[in-house]
């Protein structure tokens, strides 16, 4: 990254929530006299949920956590992000909830579902940092005035895939989920580094092109292992809720 302001740190989460604010890596140009001409890496805070440019308010960011990246392109709410502001946002991990096949099928129709259960925590198998696809958005409250602190918004969304199918690192064939489909029908699109320069150039606007860096990446970088259900209540947030387990906690189907 060139541009990077201390000030803007986030104290570390390991319980992140929609709406929460994260860093994000994006490429866009400086203002002010001096700034360098053309597009700058930098690491940006952005809150969890996409609010169009073209909402009325940002009421419904907690449903725009997630965007799939088979309909990304042609969605109106995602479709303007994925042609020009495309960002990467890194974690540690995701947690996932082990869900039963009934309950996937609902999850699929949009219903209802019933409560989940194990909590899983995914990460990569070599302890490194996860470059999360995401894409970023502008809004601006008109109940404010311009020069307000908060009169511009700076929102974002995770790109999902669906779940890898292939053994997990580390798999042995054991009880608990060999793949990450077995946890649940959808992660995070994760890139490898040898896509983050494509995936952050704005000049980059060819939905074709783009779309070719949506293909998943290679199996068998990541690793899941069962965590304390504590996770589940968002109020919790502590290095404990990362714990691995020598089981699962509560009853689970595969």
């Amino acid at each position: 990254m060139q541009q990077w302001e201390p000030e803007e740190t986030l104290a570390p989460s390991w319980n992140v929530a929609p709406t929460a604010t994260v860093h994000a890596v994006l490429e866009r140009p400086l203002k002010g006299e001096g700034a360098p001409d053309g597009p700058v890496r930098q690491l940006r805070p952005l809150k969890w949920g996409l609010v169009p440019s073209w909402s009325k308010s940002p009421d419904g960011a907690a449903r725009m956590i997630n965007a799939r990246s088979e309909t990304v392109h042609e969605k109106p709410s995602f479709r303007r992000a994925f042609a020009t502001r495309r960002c990467l946002i890194p974690g540690d991990g995701y947690f996932e909830w082990v869900t039963d096949a009934a309950e996937r099928e609902l999850e699929e129709q949009g219903r209802k579902k019933r409560p989940r259960k194990q909590p899983y925590f995914v990460t990569p198998a070599d302890g490194s940092v996860m470059a999360m696809a995401g894409l970023y958005e502008f809004w601006r409250d008109r109940t404010l005035p311009g020069d307000h602190p908060l009169a511009w918004w700076v929102t974002c969304t995770v790109v999902t895939t669906a779940a890898e199918t292939t053994p997990l690192a580390g798999a042995d064939g054991g009880p608990g989920p060999q793949s990450l489909a077995e946890i649940h029908p959808r992660m995070p699109l994760v890139l490898p580094p040898d896509r983050w320069d494509a995936w952050l150039d704005p000049g980059r606007t060819d939905p074709d092109e783009l779309r070719e860096l949506l293909a998943p990446p290679p199996p068998g970088l990541l690793r899941a292992h069962p965590v304390p259900t504590d996770v589940s209540n968002v109020r919790n947030n502590g290095p404990e809720l990362v714990t691995e387990l020598d089981g699962p906690e509560v009853g689970t189907l595969f």
